[in-house]
């Protein structure tokens, strides 16, 4: 069973993450990305594996540990909720990439590429999005001044 929890977290989010890579800019890929009840199914099934080994998670979690954290992923439903925890986290990350890439008007060829950075590895791929969402940010003292000189 916890097997088959593991193999469906990645499957629950598996259709927004497509959305987002292969059909960005539709209305349904933008109303799905703007919701953050996407990642109810995958706490779900969090909230499911991590019932039997709720002690050792809180264990932890209360007073963070190596040993504690090793000894819960030593467990089968504690590194599938890990895992779910991950999926979720990164599903919301993906999200506001996808979103805020849309709103700075960010290439989906550049997006995509970056979305699928973050399903394999979330860390690396905001690390290589928050630069290039500052350079895209207009800076707000230079849009201010224009409009500024507009009025005298």
């Amino acid at each position: 069973m916890t097997g088959f929890l593991f193999e469906l977290t990645f499957l629950l989010a598996a259709p927004v993450w497509l959305l987002m890579i292969f059909a960005p800019g539709r209305s349904v890929t933008d109303r799905v990305a703007a919701s953050p009840l996407t990642v109810l199914p995958v706490l779900a099934v969090h909230l499911i594996l991590v019932a039997p080994v709720l002690p050792e998670l809180w264990t932890a979690v209360s007073s963070p540990d190596l040993d504690a954290f090793r000894d819960l992923t030593a467990l089968a439903n504690g590194a599938g909720a890990v895992w779910a925890q991950i999926i979720a986290w990164d599903l919301l990350l993906g999200q506001w990439i996808y979103r805020e890439s849309r709103r700075l008007s960010l290439s989906p060829f550049l997006t995509g590429p970056l979305l699928v950075l973050t399903i394999l590895l979330s860390p690396f791929a905001l690390l290589l999005f928050l630069p290039l969402r500052a350079l895209r940010r207009p800076h707000t003292a230079q849009a201010a001044q224009p409009a500024e000189s507009a009025r005298l």
